[in-house]
């Protein structure tokens, strides 16, 4: 380790080379410092422990000088805010994978990923899969799965993809003659930032995709250049690192479920009677969910992830109840888990009927409808074991519900949920049993079914009594608005009334109660008082209440039978699962039921939003909520696969090339392995001897011991180094220039031990890294960069990584430059897979 001595005469560590590998050792103890504090002992027995207190009541701090440096930026604070960002809510949780765990789950990965091909493959021959709606993707017989786009699919002005161009505008497709040719051939012309660019239409079908963002807008931010690929280049090679990164973090994830055990489950005969009490005769698709959910919950001893995707009133209510069952009859609680208080509601009633015949389960409701004093009662209750079934809204999901023996989640339309409630949903899916209802899954959940890293079992058969849902689009007008309501009220029924926001929901109020006198009518939004909202729900769902105009508050899940027509204005301004939902909240009964969707002016819409609603037609049939989800993948893109902050990524290179890219990447995970070596193994032949100033010393209460806690924390791991040096700095403030290259070196050989470098030297303008990673990893990292003078100056030669700079720096400088080097191929790890 580096030097650690005062400016002062004989203050001066050295290192210790006598044996290899070299250690940094510590000799000239402090003699003239031990004169200035005679009895000051020093301990080398200090263990570093995160969040240790520096300082103590009788140490001196310079405050002066940590105000004067406290929003100073410098290296090491750049570094440490990314290790916080891209390592905190990993590696603080997750163990490194061993080479066993990580080959095995490798080679599972790669037979999940060809299970969801061959399911991709059987969707549609030559289409369908998540872009599904473009029409254009498909299986590539290749082992993977192609979304290049049919050229004559194209019309004049839709944006598309060159693999090595970019991307242009198409223009459209004529015959012209080739250079030394008589015979004309079709060419697809497209137009570029910079000119005009035309190839035959065979090669366009090899090389074009569509380009589709996972926002409204489909336009580009520029198009790009014919005559510089770089910036395209640069731009296809970030989104290739942000989407290893996912697929890494993805395999973690669930290597990391897979190692969580529990014992399966006993199979209770009680269940058969239970399941006598359903009234219906199951479906086909519902007796095989029923068997899935056996399967997982008494079968296996890693927990459930299951994804049962059916249509509203197909059934998955009835999985979840049988689930519930096996895991509460075997003393463990369960959580049913709802978007909105309606719904949370109404899954009370129908758990409560259900499991009214066995006194000794208890079921609870916590909800913001309940008094404080209500609340407590639960709460207790839940942390005592005393309710075996838990039902609510993402409060379940809150600090102060503390679980006696939680042995089942049940999530209903998770993509109604919050990016905060999603993560917290997943941390519960570590150690939990989890079932997820959905009609329309979210495309995260989809793409993790289809690739089977998450089972799925899909409900599309419909009940023997169901009616397809009429569905009606048009330009609204107050004429047919009013000609549908009064349709459904003749024949005795209800009407949903829905618009996208709380402020227009009076004025449709003013002119029905005009056109319906003596027709109770009433508003309901998420935005009233608990109590009222509570009112106006019970009062429709038991007929009272004739006509409700609300928001999307009842889009999930709501089961009134009688209610068989539901009109949505403003129909551009819902997402395509939304106006699904909505749609669904009809046509439960054996009645014919409309939905009547109303936009204000076809011109007004955007191209995207014209395409949902073709899709949303298209889907009339029964149980096609799966399907129209894979259209909803293709129309809205990939933004909320891994996280929304993943959209960036995509609208680098759009949605179709983006998710081949995502396919290749699975397929060749094993590539990027990064090996770490033992910390205490690194050689830094680099010969640093700083001297800190007697000043900075007299601060530090024990600097031997201190010194002793900095290298304990770099041996343990980066993360406690980061931790380590943020608490000197809060302590003591800004360190001195001497001290920050003592930490600098104490970085670099942390970072060197995790990526697999075992050896830092420099000769001459040559700096050289002796590692053991290989060629496509060493590619990783330098396409994980973002500086282009390290980036350039790096090269892989057999088992060393070289970098010739201008000039030969002074030693303290080349360790800068070393340290900034090795933090921006240390930022590449989360792309990589950990040995």
């Amino acid at each position: 380790m580096a030097s650690f001595l005062p400016n002062t005469p004989h203050l001066k560590l050295t290192s210790t080379s006598a044996a290899p590998p070299r250690l940094w050792g510590w000799t000239s103890l402090f003699t003239a410092h031990k004169q200035a504090k005679k009895k000051q002992s020093f301990q080398f027995k200090a263990v570093y422990t995160p969040g240790l207190s520096l300082s103590s009541p009788t140490s001196k701090k310079p405050t002066q000088r940590r105000e004067k440096n406290e929003n100073e930026t410098d290296d090491i604070s750049i570094l440490n805010e990314r290790i916080r960002r891209d390592f905190g809510k990993r590696e603080a949780t997750r163990p490194v994978m061993d080479s066993a765990e990580a080959d095995k789950y490798i080679q599972l990965v790669k037979e999940q990923q060809q299970k969801g091909l061959q399911k991709l493959k059987g969707k549609k021959s030559g289409g369908g899969g998540a872009g599904a709606g473009a029409g254009d993707s498909g299986y590539d017989g290749a082992g993977g799965f192609s979304y290049k786009v049919d050229p004559y699919s194209l019309r004049s002005g839709d944006y598309v993809v060159h693999k090595k161009v970019g991307i242009g505008k198409f223009v459209g497709i004529k015959f012209d003659v080739q250079k030394d040719s008589t015979v004309p051939i079709e060419y697809v012309f497209i137009e570029y930032a910079d000119g005009m660019a035309k190839l035959p239409v065979k090669r366009a079908s090899r090389m074009l995709y569509r380009y589709n963002l996972p926002n409204e807008t489909k336009r580009p931010r520029t198009l790009s250049k014919l005559s510089d690929t770089t910036v395209w280049e640069r731009r296809k090679t970030k989104g290739k690192v942000a989407i290893q990164k996912m697929v890494v973090d993805l395999m973690e994830l669930y290597l990391h479920r897979l190692k969580q055990k529990r014992p399966p489950y006993p199979k209770n005969p009680a269940i058969a009677e239970f399941a006598a009490q359903f009234p219906y005769e199951p479906t086909p698709d519902q007796k095989k969910a029923f068997i899935d959910v056996e399967r997982d919950l008494t079968e296996r001893e890693t927990p459930m992830d299951r994804l049962i995707c059916g249509d509203v009133g197909f059934g998955k209510t009835e999985v979840a109840l049988r689930a519930i069952f096996c895991v509460v009859s075997a003393g463990k609680q369960a959580m049913v888990l709802a978007p909105t208080i309606v719904l949370a509601k109404q899954h009370f009633d129908v758990v409560s009927e259900r499991f009214s015949k066995y006194p000794d389960i208890k079921v609870g409701l916590l909800s913001r409808f309940q008094s404080k004093a209500e609340k407590e009662e639960h709460l207790d209750m839940i942390k005592h074991g005393h309710l075996n079934i838990i039902v609510g809204t993402h409060s379940l999901l809150g600090s102060r519900v503390v679980y006696n023996n939680l042995g089942l989640l049940v999530v209903d339309e998770e993509q109604r949920f919050g990016v905060k409630q999603k993560e917290k949903i997943a941390s519960f899916k570590i150690s939990v049993d989890v079932l997820t209802l959905s009609a329309t899954p979210i495309p995260r959940t989809l793409y993790l079914a289809l690739t089977g890293f998450r089972d799925a079992s899909l409900i599309s058969t419909p009940p023997p009594e169901r009616l397809p849902i009429k569905t009606h689009l048009s330009a609204f007008s107050k004429e047919k608005v009013i000609s549908a309501i009064k349709y459904e009220l003749d024949r005795g029924g209800q009407v949903f009334y829905v618009l996208p926001r709380i402020k227009g929901l009076e004025e449709p109020m003013d002119f029905l109660q005009q056109a319906f006198p003596g027709v109770d009518i009433a508003i309901a939004h998420g935005q009233q008082y608990s109590r009222q909202l509570e009112e106006t729900m019970e009062k429709f769902a038991q007929g009272a209440i004739k006509i409700l105009i609300c928001t999307n508050i009842v889009e999930s899940g709501l089961d009134i039978q009688n209610a068989n027509t539901i009109i949505v204005q403003d129909v551009q301004q819902f997402g395509l699962a939304q106006l699904y939902q909505l749609r669904g909240r009809v046509g439960r009964a054996d009645k014919e039921a409309h939905a009547y969707l109303f936009y204000p002016d076809k011109s007004l819409l955007s191209d995207q939003a014209l395409e949902r609603l073709a899709a949303l037609e298209e889907c009339r049939e029964l149980g096609q909520g799966f399907q129209l989800a894979e259209k909803d993948m293709g129309i809205r893109g990939f933004g909320t696969i891994f996280g929304e902050q993943q959209t960036g990524d995509v609208g680098n290179v759009g949605v179709d090339l983006f998710f081949e890219m995502l396919f290749e990447s699975l397929s060749k995970v094993d590539e990027h392995c990064v090996i770490s070596v033992p910390y205490k193994s690194v050689q830094i032949d680099i010969n640093i001897n700083p001297r800190l100033p007697s000043e900075y010393i007299n601060h530090l209460e024990n600097p031997m011991e201190m010194v002793n806690e900095a290298e304990k924390a770099a041996e343990q791991d980066i993360w406690c180094l980061m931790q380590f040096t943020e608490s000197l700095r809060r302590q003591y403030g800004k360190e001195p220039y001497s001290m920050e290259i003592l930490l600098k070196k104490l970085y670099v050989r942390r970072m060197a031990a995790d990526i697999g470098i075992a050896k830092i030297y420099a000769s001459g303008k040559m700096v050289g890294m002796k590692t053991n990673m290989n060629k496509k990893v060493f590619k990783m990292m330098i396409d994980s960069m973002t500086s282009e003078v390290h980036r350039n100056s790096l090269t892989f030669e057999g088992d060393q990584i070289k970098a010739e700079l201008l000039l030969e720096l002074p030693r303290e400088q080349l360790l800068n430059w070393i340290f900034q080097c090795l933090a921006e191929l240390y930022a590449s790890l989360p792309a990589l897979i950990k040995y």
